[in-house]
C-alpha cells in the first residue's frame, strides 16, 4: 500500500456468488496490470551508465513500463505511488543490511521514478497549487540529497564514519518518505474532489455510473483513500444519488461504495450528518426496491454497526430507526434468493445484536429464531461457515433472554447447534478455518447459556452433545487447536454436567468438570493426540 500519512469494507464477511466472482476477476486484472511494472533492471542501468548488477535481488527491480493511459491522472498516481512506496521500503531494507551499492543504485532509480511522477502528473493534471509545487521541490531536493550521500558512502571505508553516515541516510530517507506521502495525498485529494464534484453535478446516468465506479475502485486501495473520500464529500454525494428516483438503477453501486467508505471513522460521521441511517431504513423497508439494492443497504448497515469498529458504537441516529431496520432485515433473510443476500442481511442482524440489547427482544418478537433455523436447512441460502457464523452469533446473543430457550426447543434448535459443533472447513483456507473455529466457539457458548433451562440441558444430553463437547476438549485437531473453542466447550460441558451428571464417565468428570476451569484447560491444551 502506498505511503500516505495516517495509514473492513466488510472485512470479516467474505463475499460469495457474483460479488466474489467479480472480486476474483478484478484481482487477476490487477495482477496483470502490475506485471507491467515488473521488468528487468537493464534499461534503467544503461540509462544511468551503470553496470548491470549481478546480485540476485536485482532481478526484482521495479521499473515502470507501459504506464497508465494518457489523461488518466488517478491511475498514474496509484501506479507511480505503488512503485515509489515499494522502492522506499526496499531501500530501507538494504540500508539495514549495509548493502551500500544496492542502496545507491536504488536511490538513483527512486529519483527517476519521483521525477517521472511529478512531470507526468503535471502534464495531465488540471492545474498545480502553490502548496503542491513547494512539496514537489522539497521531494526532488531530498531525492538528489539521498543519491549524493549514498554515492559518498560507497567511497568510505572507515566503519565509524560509515555508521554516522548511515544515520544521516536513514533520516534523509524518512524525510523523503514524508514529502512523498504529502505530495501523493494532495494530488489524490484533488482527483477525489473532481470525482465528487462530477457526481454531485451530474444528472446523466452513464456519467454518474462511471464516476461512482471510479470512486469505488479508489475505496479498494485502503483506509487512507477512504478517509480522503469521506473528508471531500464522497458520502454526501453518494447519498444524494440514493435519494433520486431517476438513479434507482445505480443504488446498488452507490451503496456498495458507501459500505467501503464507512470502514473509517470519517465515513461513519459523514453518514450520520446527512441522515444516512434514515435513508438506509427507507430503502430497506421499500419493497419496490430490488433485492440487490436492499442487500447492499444491509451491507452498509452491517458496516456501520460493526462491533470491531469502536466509533460505530456512538451512532445515536441508528436507535431511532432500529426497529424498522431489524424488521426489514428479518424479512430479507426470510425471502433471500441467494446465499450472498442472506449473508449480508444476517451479518447486519448479528452486528445489531451487539449494538443494542433491545435488538434481541425485537428479534424474539419477530420470530427470528424460526426464520434463521429454517434457513439452515436451505442450502441455497446457508451454504458456508461464514453464514453459519452470523446465525450462531445471533443465537448466542439472543440466548441471554430466558424466553429464547422454548423457541430453540420448538424449532429443533439444539440439533442444529450440535451440528455447528462439528463445523469443518472444506477448502482449508485460513479464513474458512477461522470461520469454523468461530462457529464452534459460539455454538458452545450458545449451548452453555441455553442450558440454564433444564429442558434444553436434557435435550442436549439426549442428543449426545456432551460426547461431542468431550471430543472437542480432548482432541486438539477437532477444534483446530483453538484455545477459544476449548474454553467455550469446557464451560458448556460443566453447565450440562450440573444438570445431568450421569451423562459423564468418571474420568471425564475428574479431568474436565471437577477441577478448576484453568486446570482443565491446561490439561486439555497440553494433551497430545493418541493414534493408537
Amino acid at each position: 500500500m502506498m505511503a500516505l500519512p495516517g495509514g473492513r469494507h466488510l472485512d470479516s464477511i467474505p463475499m460469495s456468488g457474483q460479488r466474489l466472482h467479480l472480486m476474483q476477476v478484478d484481482s487477476v486484472q490487477r495482477w496483470m496490470e502490475d506485471l507491467k511494472l515488473m521488468t528487468e533492471c537493464e534499461c534503467m542501468c544503461v540509462l544511468q551508465a551503470k553496470p548491470i548488477s549481478l546480485e540476485e535481488d536485482a532481478q526484482g527491480d521495479l521499473i515502470l513500463a507501459g504506464g497508465p493511459g494518457p489523461g488518466d491522472p488517478l491511475q498514474l498516481l496509484l501506479k507511480r505511488g505503488w512503485v515509489i512506496s515499494t522502492e522506499l521500503r526496499r531501500i530501507g531494507q538494504k540500508l539495514a543490511q549495509d548493502r551500500w551499492a544496492r542502496v545507491h543504485s536504488m536511490s538513483v532509480r527512486l529519483t527517476c521514478h519521483a521525477r517521472s511522477m511529478v512531470s507526468e502528473y503535471s502534464a495531465v493534471s488540471r492545474s498545480s497549487s502553490q502548496e503542491m509545487g513547494q512539496i514537489e521541490k522539497l521531494l526532488m531536493e531530498k531525492c538528489s540529497e539521498l543519491s549524493a550521500v549514498t554515492e559518498r558512502c560507497l567511497q568510505v571505508e572507515n566503519e565509524h564514519v560509515l555508521k554516522s553516515m548511515k544515520a544521516c541516510v536513514s533520516e534523509t530517507l524518512s524525510t523523503l518518505g514524508q514529502h512523498f506521502g504529502q505530495l501523493l495525498e494532495l494530488a489524490l485529494t484533488r482527483e477525489v474532489q473532481a470525482l465528487v464534484r462530477k457526481i454531485d453535478a451530474s444528472d446523466n446516468i452513464y456519467t454518474t455510473e462511471s464516476t461512482t465506479g471510479n470512486l469505488f475502485s479508489l475505496t479498494q486501495e485502503g483506509a487512507p483513500l477512504c478517509r480522503i473520500i469521506a473528508k471531500e464529500g464522497g458520502v454526501v454525494a453518494l447519498f444524494k444519488v440514493c435519494r433520486q428516483d431517476s438513479f434507482r438503477c445505480l443504488y446498488p453501486q452507490a451503496l456498495r461504495t458507501l459500505a467501503s467508505i464507512c470502514c473509517v471513522e470519517e465515513g461513519v460521521h459523514q453518514l450520520e450528518k446527512v441522515d444516512g441511517v434514515l435513508c438506509l431504513a427507507d430503502i430497506l423497508t421499500d419493497d419496490s426496491h430490488s433485492e440487490a439494492t436492499r442487500a447492499e443497504a444491509a451491507a452498509v448497515v452491517a458496516q456501520v454497526t460493526s462491533p470491531h469498529l469502536p466509533f460505530t458504537q456512538h451512532l445515536s441516529s441508528f436507535l431511532e430507526s432500529m426497529e424498522e431496520i431489524v424488521t426489514a432485515l428479518v424479512k430479507l433473510c426470510q425471502e433471500a434468493s441467494s446465499g450472498e443476500v442472506f449473508l449480508l442481511a444476517s451479518a447486519a442482524l448479528a452486528n445489531i445484536t451487539f449494538f443494542d440489547t433491545m435488538a434481541c427482544e425485537m428479534l424474539l418478537q419477530l420470530n427470528a429464531i424460526r426464520v434463521l433455523l429454517e434457513a439452515c436447512s436451505d442450502k441455497q441460502r446457508v451454504d458456508t461457515p461464514y453464514t453459519r457464523d452470523q446465525i450462531v452469533t445471533i443465537l448466542a446473543n439472543m440466548s441471554v433472554l430466558e424466553q429464547c430457550a422454548s423457541d430453540i426447543i420448538q424449532e429443533n434448535g439444539v440439533q442444529l447447534i450440535l451440528g455447528m459443533l462439528s463445523e469443518k472447513p472444506r477448502s482449508g483456507t485460513p479464513a474458512e478455518v477461522a470461520a469454523c473455529e468461530r462457529v464452534q466457539q459460539k455454538a458452545a457458548v450458545t449451548l452453555a447459556r441455553l442450558s440454564r433451562d433444564p429442558d434444553v440441558a436434557r435435550e442436549a444430553v439426549r442428543l449426545s452433545c456432551m460426547s461431542r463437547l468431550i471430543e472437542l476438549c480432548r482432541s486438539p485437531s477437532e477444534r483446530n487447536s483453538s484455545d477459544a473453542v476449548l474454553v467455550a466447550c469446557l464451560a458448556a460441558l460443566r453447565r450440562l454436567a450440573g444438570v445431568c451428571p450421569e451423562g459423564l464417565q468418571d474420568s471425564d468428570f475428574q479431568q474436565l468438570v471437577q477441577p478448576r476451569l484453568v486446570d482443565s484447560f491446561l490439561l486439555c491444551s497440553n494433551m497430545e493426540e493418541s493414534f493408537v
